[in-house]
């Protein structure tokens, strides 16, 4: 049986096929441009697919993904994508989804050289200290394990609150809402962490005020 990328390009003239038989100018006006109004910042996990849990069609997400789904302030690649999807793209919605069974949170609560891997994992090492009297309370590695999921999800989403594009767009025009996700592989369910963001962003002024001076 053939390999899924020997069976790329025949899945590709298949799909071409399918959405041309409900529209045939589809790809007529995929081409013109884009407007997504959700920008979906993921996990690099090959199990969690951002437009397929959404149920979303191609133009509606624009995504970005990295491993454990992390927006650190020096990672040039994710926060140009915040930057283009928040100011050009002006996204009414920002959403961090984590995932349970995440690899590198796993990685990450475990003492240990992982190379390369080391200056990445330490945003989410952080992260356990940060909150590690919570997390160290919790006598079930397991239970520990998905709370610093969700932690680490909800850090990532101050991260964006704290980035000037964001700030700058919702003082002038309320967009856009940030939400913190969790996705559960074992059920498929989206959870919403209910990320109280603007009572957030209210905390953290007086450190990361970055709105335009009046």
């Amino acid at each position: 049986m053939p390999t899924l990328f020997e069976r790329v390009f025949e899945n590709n003239r298949k799909w071409i096929a399918e959405r041309k038989a409900v529209d045939p100018d589809y790809f007529k006006h995929l081409a013109q441009g884009q407007k997504p109004e959700v920008l979906f910042i993921g996990c690099s996990d090959s199990r969690v697919t951002a437009e397929e849990l959404m149920g979303a069609m191609p133009g509606e997400v624009f995504v970005h993904r990295n491993i454990s789904n992390v927006v650190g302030s020096t990672d040039l690649n994710a926060l140009s994508v915040v930057e283009y999807a928040i100011g050009a793209l002006q996204v009414k919605h920002v959403v961090v989804c984590g995932h349970y069974g995440c690899g590198g949170v796993k990685a990450a609560m475990e003492p240990q050289d992982l190379g390369l891997l080391n200056p990445w994992l330490r945003r989410i090492r952080d992260v356990y200290r940060l909150h590690r009297k919570e997390l160290d309370a919790i006598t079930d590695e397991q239970k520990r394990y998905d709370r610093l999921v969700e932690i680490n999800v909800e850090e990532q989403c101050l991260n964006v609150i704290k980035t000037a594009v964001f700030q700058k767009s919702f003082l002038r025009g309320g967009i856009p809402a940030v939400h913190g996700w969790v996705f559960n592989m074992a059920t498929g369910e989206l959870i919403d962490l209910h990320f109280d963001f603007e009572t957030r962003l209210e905390e953290v002024r007086e450190i990361y005020d970055l709105k335009p001076k009046i």
